[in-house]
């Protein structure tokens, strides 16, 4: 009986499993489908991004030669990042969708007591800036104090065992 219950939520489990796994591809593939356009310096200059935020297009209006290098320069960089930030929105807008979707899904934790919440655990990412290099705030330090050693690592000679063919048993 306790197996047939075991097998049983195994079962539910995996196909759980399976639907979200269906459901993170169907995200990702929607996400990897959008673009975003904005404008900037009266519509003088149009830049449209794909889902990763690069600039695929830019498009100059008729009185772009009323602008200056720098103003031209500047509204590249306003629209560009104004069009990233609409898509990294609607990114966040599917991940919401899809973590709302999954929230109804058990967690391992149902299946096995005293399993950790794995998406608990999981750090958020630091704000990225988009301030130019000499106006950025400070860089977060590595929290690293110590650079990584290894140890057991086995030390190979490049030219140890290898044969050579200019060696004199040719």
């Amino acid at each position: 009986m306790v197996d047939d219950v075991t097998t049983a939520q195994f079962a539910d489990l995996m196909e759980s499993l399976r639907e979200g796994v269906e459901a993170i591809a169907r995200v990702q593939r929607q996400q990897a489908q959008l673009t975003a356009t904005a404008s900037a310096a009266g519509k003088r200059v149009t830049v449209m991004v794909n889902a990763k935020g690069v600039v695929i297009q830019t498009r100059f209006g008729p009185d772009i030669e009323d602008l200056t290098y720098a103003e031209i320069a500047a509204a590249v960089t306003s629209a560009a990042q104004d069009a990233a930030g609409q898509v990294f929105q609607r990114t966040r807008e599917l991940v919401e969708g899809l973590r709302q979707e999954q929230s109804r899904l058990p967690n391992f934790s149902d299946f096995l007591p005293g399993m950790p919440d794995v998406e608990a655990m999981l750090p958020e990412p630091p704000e990225v800036s988009t301030a130019p290099p000499g106006q950025r705030p400070e860089q977060v330090e590595d929290s690293a104090e110590e650079p990584a050693v290894f140890t057991g690592a086995v030390t190979l000679d490049p030219a140890g065992e290898r044969s050579n063919i200019s060696e004199s048993s040719w």
